[in-house]
């Protein structure tokens, strides 16, 4: 394990191994080794950012900070939480991840429907080549549309294009109150006729997840759960209590409600070694029937489509996977043990733009040395 202290000392580390044609992984805390495809296997050289853990530069009135890749999102979420600030990104393992973690993986949670995704939040960037050199895009100015952001490729790419070392956020401002909502349904047609009316009305959820049975057993809950997060003022807050009473049988949540929900894969996977989680990516419209033909425990962002489905058998992912890409949905095993991500087809329908994929992988990492099969076993 090699810790680089210095953004520079990381493209130096990789400089030389691109000479030598050594492979390199690289990571933070490495919190989501069990998160999209496995590095291939062979000699390598393995890197951390665990050092690089300053804050660069923190500009409160400008709501703007620049940190490290290697600082612990926690200890971001924290310091931000003193002028009341947040990147409300949500990512699991929030205890371990690392700032270069959550970008390179994307990773959101419940928010993204009000907030967005790291793409949203990500002003800057700098990151290290295989050639050596440091690339600086952006900049700590909220609005910036000078040139293209080539930062944007590094969000989603697992590190397969070049490292990490520094990002630029916005931030935005802390809610004064929030609310949280559980609303049990008999069938996912009501919970889905609930959602829509929510949509289409003037109180605009700052979260929107549907749980089904399965699902919501673990969380103590029963039937079909629609839970639903609101922020603002405080008489936003009582006028959204007034009326999400009328859309069906609700009961408030707890304070660290959403802490749970965030972390469920962690959890899931801690309890069952061969378990492995789904994701899909659906429409509005495709939420219900996805969600009904699950006979596992899932979840749904029924604000935004996209579905984590928890098996706890591998191979029954895996069949699952198969069956669903074959109808046209989008997905992927997301999360897997290794032994398992190994063989599987993790990502059996790329799409039309992964010839695109590939040339730019190419651009940055010509030798294909830098975390070769992290993303999906495809690049």
């Amino acid at each position: 394990m090699i810790e680089p202290a210095t953004a520079r000392e990381v493209a130096e580390i990789l400089k030389s191994a691109s000479a030598s044609g050594n492979r390199v992984i690289t990571g933070g805390s490495f919190s989501k080794k069990l998160m999209a495809g496995p590095v291939d296997s062979g000699a390598h050289l393995t890197v951390t950012t665990a050092r690089l853990n300053r804050v660069l530069q923190y500009e409160p009135r400008d709501l703007t900070v620049s940190v490290q890749a290697g600082m612990p999102f926690r200890a971001l979420t924290d310091l931000l939480a003193t002028n009341r600030q947040m990147i409300p990104l949500d990512p699991m393992y929030s205890e371990d991840c690392t700032v270069g973690g959550v970008i390179a993986s994307n990773t959101c949670g419940s928010r993204r429907r009000q907030y967005g995704a790291a793409r949203d939040f990500v002003i800057g960037m700098q990151f290290a080549m295989m050639n050596g050199r440091l690339v600086e895009t952006g900049g700590m100015v909220v609005k910036n549309v000078a040139g293209l952001d080539m930062g944007k490729l590094m969000i989603g790419s697992f590190g397969t294009l070049a490292v990490i070392t520094s990002v630029n956020f916005k931030v935005v401002p802390v809610p004064p109150a929030e609310r949280t909502f559980a609303l049990r349904f008999a069938t996912c047609g009501a919970a889905m006729e609930a959602r829509d009316n929510l949509i289409r009305g003037p109180l605009q959820p700052t979260a929107i997840d549907l749980l089904n049975p399965a699902m919501a057993v673990e969380q103590k809950l029963t039937d079909w759960t629609l839970l639903l997060r609101f922020s603002g003022n405080q008489a936003l807050m009582e006028r959204c209590e007034s009326e999400v009473v009328k859309l069906g049988e609700a009961r408030t949540g707890s304070a660290g409600f959403w802490q749970d929900i965030q972390n469920l894969t962690p959890r899931f996977l801690g309890k069952y070694r061969d378990g492995a989680v789904v994701r899909v990516s659906g429409t509005l419209d495709q939420v219900g029937p996805i969600m009904e033909g699950l006979g596992v425990p899932a979840i749904a962002r029924a604000g935004t489509g996209v579905i984590y489905a928890f098996f706890i058998r591998s191979a029954a992912a895996a069949s699952w996977l198969s069956q669903a890409t074959v109808t046209g949905l989008r997905a992927v095993i997301e999360f897997a043990p290794d032994a398992a991500r190994t063989q599987l087809d993790l990502w059996p329908a790329p799409g039309s733009d992964f010839a695109m994929m590939e040339k730019v992988k190419r651009m940055f990492d010509p030798e294909l040395l830098l975390n070769r099969g992290r993303l999906y076993r495809r690049l």
